[in-house]
């Protein structure tokens, strides 16, 4: 089932603040509905903390006010194994040339997951 969202606030779903959040959630959980891209960084640890970055970016939950000013689930600090991971997403066109016109909508916009050492950022 498509929803319908657009910038006047208001999807099928819910609001574009729930959808968008929704969107992000799923590429977050599942690495489904977008790229995922690990940098140099991440992708130089030993694999077990790899995995273990991974595990904790798909479960993270604790958005609030502080991580999430705009109820989007779009960003957050973890602390992994020692290491301070930054995870964000990010909105372009299909073309992934520019930013997307309406994040709430797939059918116009590619997610990107970044996950980096806080080093690296």
């Amino acid at each position: 089932m498509a929803a319908e969202c657009n910038f006047s606030g208001t999807c099928g779903l819910g609001n574009r603040q729930q959808r968008i959040a929704g969107l992000n959630d799923s590429l977050r959980k599942t690495g489904q509905g977008g790229r995922v891209v690990l940098t140099v960084g991440i992708t130089g640890l030993r694999a077990e903390i790899r995995a273990a970055i991974i595990a904790a970016v798909a479960s993270f939950d604790h958005f609030d006010q502080n991580n999430d000013p705009h109820g989007e689930h779009d960003c957050a600090v973890i602390e992994v194994g020692g290491k301070t991971v930054i995870w964000k997403i990010d909105y372009y066109d299909k073309s992934m040339q520019f930013g997307s016109d309406d994040p709430a909508d797939p059918a116009v916009t590619t997610r990107v997951l970044a996950i980096m050492l806080s080093e690296e950022y």
